[in-house]
């Protein structure tokens, strides 16, 4: 017997339907309030996984100023694209029109993020204008985005570039001041938590995470004013004579400070990658050279200290003497000769007569007290020590020729420093880059002794001396010249290098200064002739340029222009107005070709 069905019962089948509905949404809604409100920690971390984000905020360079304040170099607000390249690669559509916004060639660019696919960052270009850089993240392409960044600015160019050095593009020092003093200049980047959406784009700051804090500045001892004409005296010299290279440094004599500090040939460190690495080097710290007769004041001041006879007289004749197998040469018979006779004539034969006059630890101990043979402690980047070997080492010949500057290297900022002390009194005076920033110093020599040689060192400059270029109307003048040719493997070259060093005023000193210029390949190739003129020019601006007094008063007034009455009506009318100026006075006579040693070729002075 068939079962009957039973009736179709469409409001309870509703009402079932209604209540699991209802129990659903119940549990919906009570696991929502349970995740919003109560166990929300979770949910919120994994939500800003997605949004929130912490960005590195930018912070720059301390800038570096001169004894005046005027910035040498400073750091100026840019931008750098990125790009997200998982992200990016999702629409190469885009990539040409990419390439011609950052002006990069299209096949570099695919191939750049085509390398860093896994990536999720890599920057396309760096240090733009934040306009350029603004314009294309404009463009709306998936994956690129724009940062704040610092570029270095060297407002002064090459100028400044050997003192300064430069920084990398992530803003690190690589040479000079920039190096020396990196972790003093370099800030401390802040960091902010942010919101971004989808396109990367930050809609929210949200918390300041750390504070950016800005690098410290620096001022050194460099005059801009002084800098310059140093610039452009010794690079004027080079183009003359046809010279290799060189390096002029002038130190305050009090002090110690470094004032102008110049080589040639030079570099733009706004455009560094485009110079030769082997320019971007301070020759004036790091290379050496060997003084030649600069070094016959210190050679003086070792023989008075030693109890040699201020009034003592040399013989020379007759212009070349025999050392063993060795013969010693001047450049012409001085005969008879003074102390101060043996600087202003620059005999070799007499400073080696003084030289082997004295024990070799005297002499040594004196060239060593002077900074020869060990770091000046300037604090410079790949700073020499220069060369001087130990005592116990020289033989009759090689105390001979380190007397008249051979057999020794130095560098012109120890030239300088050796120099500066003389004119200091005898006290020696640690180099600094820093304005305000010197030592004590210390002792090296007798006041008296000291000043006894500098005085000596005035007749160098006078008229019948090696160096009358070197005078500058209206002071005294104290210096000595130095030409030694280059050394090489098979002796010595007819490759030259020149030298003067300096002090000025000789009563009250201020300034030290060296010029060196290596291997003029003009007509003259003696200090006197070719370096001298650098120091009178910058010497005579710079004396100018600090107010520093003249010291012979009597001089300086007789070359101040005589009051010119002004033309009357009738002058003018009668054409007795000249408009003509005066003719220059003689130039000194040049020092006398020298005659090559055998011992030390070409031992000039």
């Amino acid at each position: 017997m068939k079962t009957r069905a039973r009736p179709y019962d469409l409001k309870l089948r509703l009402t079932i339907l209604g209540a699991v509905l209802g129990c659903c949404g119940v549990v919906l809604v009570g696991r929502a309030a349970h995740m919003q409100l109560l166990d929300n920690d979770f949910y919120q971390h994994e939500g800003d996984a997605r949004f929130l984000r912490e960005v590195p905020i930018a912070t720059s360079r301390g800038m570096i100023m001169d004894r005046n304040g005027e910035p040498l170099a400073v750091s100026t607000p840019v931008e750098s694209v990125w790009a997200n390249p998982k992200e990016l690669l999702q629409h190469p559509e885009r990539l040409p029109e990419l390439a011609k916004a950052l002006g990069i060639p299209e096949d570099v660019l695919t191939q750049r993020i085509a390398q860093r696919s896994g990536k999720e960052f890599v920057f396309l270009r760096r240090h733009i204008n934040p306009d350029d850089a603004q314009a294309v993240v404009a463009r709306g392409i998936p994956g690129v985005y724009s940062q704040r960044e610092f570029r270095r600015f060297y407002p002064h160019g090459e100028v400044m570039a050997h003192v300064l050095g430069f920084t990398n593009i992530d803003d690190q020092g690589q040479e000079g001041v920039e190096l020396a003093f990196n972790d003093w200049l370099t800030g401390k980047p802040g960091a902010q938590r942010v919101i971004r959406d989808r396109r990367g784009r930050i809609v929210e700051n949200v918390d300041l995470i750390r504070a950016a804090q800005p690098g410290k500045d620096i001022t050194l001892s460099i005059d801009r004013r002084i800098q310059y004409l140093a610039y452009r005296e010794l690079k004027a010299a080079l183009l003359a004579n046809h010279a290799r290279s060189g390096s002029v440094v002038v130190l305050d004599v009090p002090t110690g400070e470094i004032l102008a500090m110049v080589n040639q040939p030079s570099y733009n460190p706004n455009a560094r990658e485009a110079a030769e690495p082997g320019v971007h080097r301070n020759r004036a710290v790091t290379d050496v050279v060997e003084p030649g007769s600069v070094m016959k004041a210190m050679t003086v001041m070792a023989a008075l200290e030693n109890g040699v006879d201020p009034n003592i007289t040399l013989d020379t004749n007759p212009g070349i003497m025999m050392l063993g197998k060795y013969p010693i040469r001047d450049t012409s018979n001085h005969g008879v000769v003074t102390l101060e006779g043996l600087l202003q004539h620059s005999s070799n034969i007499g400073a080696a007569k003084l030289g082997m006059g004295m024990s070799n630890d005297h002499f040594y101990d004196v060239l060593h007290r002077f900074g020869f043979g060990t770091s000046t402690g300037s604090g410079f980047p790949g700073e020499s020590a220069g060369v001087l070997a130990p005592a116990r080492s020289w033989g009759p010949v090689e105390k001979a020729t380190i007397a008249y500057g051979y057999g020794v290297s130095v560098t012109p900022l120890q030239l300088a420093q050796a120099y500066a002390a003389m004119a200091n009194e005898g006290r020696l005076m640690p180099p600094t880059f820093i304005r305000g920033g010197e030592g004590s110093g210390r002792q090296v020599m007798d006041p008296r002794i000291a000043r006894q040689v500098l005085l000596m060192l005035e007749s160098v400059t006078r008229a019948g001396g090696s160096a009358p270029k070197a005078a500058v109307t209206g002071y005294h003048v104290a210096g000595k010249t130095g030409t030694s040719r280059k050394a090489s493997a098979g002796g010595y070259q007819k490759r030259y290098v020149s030298l003067f060093a300096g002090v000025v005023p000789l009563d009250h000193p201020k300034f030290a200064m060296v010029v060196v210029i290596n291997e003029p390949n003009g007509r003259d190739y003696y200090g006197g002739l070719v370096s001298a003129p650098v120091f009178h020019n910058v010497m005579d601006g710079a004396l100018r340029l600090m107010d520093v007094p003249p010291d012979k008063v009597e001089e300086w007034y007789a070359q101040q222009p005589a009051p010119v009455a002004a033309p009357t009506i009738a002058d003018v009318a009668d054409g007795n107005v000249i408009d003509e100026a005066p003719a220059a006075p003689a130039a000194p006579a040049a020092e006398a070709p020298a005659t090559a040693a055998a011992l030390a070729p070409g031992a000039l002075r």
